[in-house]
């Protein structure tokens, strides 16, 4: 999304966050940075982090890749406890993408390359509908 975005000329602030912690200060896995290198993006300096309850009120929007993952969004959004409240809109990314509404992106883990090459596909098509949304 960084990259569309930068292509498009847009700025805004884009980040990654999972919604356990189990990965906490890891880097990407191989393959993905192997194939964000393919596209001629480096990822090997990113760390996992998990989503904090701020992530809710300093973005507009949150996307989930699947949709267990906009259940744990749901269900840790702040809800107006001592103040707080969610702000960002929750959404699943595939729902950006004609056709692929309701849909979540394939998880690559458990595969080889080609699932992370169609896991690139899939939130790279996102990446330009969003992009396209937002210059209107």
């Amino acid at each position: 999304m960084r990259a569309e975005a930068v292509a498009a000329g847009l700025a805004v602030t884009i980040d990654s966050a999972g919604t356990g912690g189990w990965h906490i200060g890891n880097p990407p896995d191989p393959r993905a940075i192997a194939e964000a290198a393919r596209h001629g993006i480096d990822i090997s300096k990113y760390r996992a982090r998990q989503v904090r309850p701020e992530d809710f009120q300093r973005f507009g929007q949150i996307f989930a890749l699947d949709t267990q993952n906009l259940r744990d969004l749901k269900r840790v959004a702040p809800h107006g406890l001592l103040g707080g409240r969610s702000t960002a809109r929750l959404g699943l990314l595939m729902d950006l993408v004609p056709g692929r509404e309701g849909t979540g992106v394939i998880d690559p883990y458990g595969g080889n390359e080609e699932d992370f090459a169609a896991a690139w596909d899939d939130v790279s098509a996102a990446a330009r509908r969003l992009v396209a949304r937002m210059l209107g």
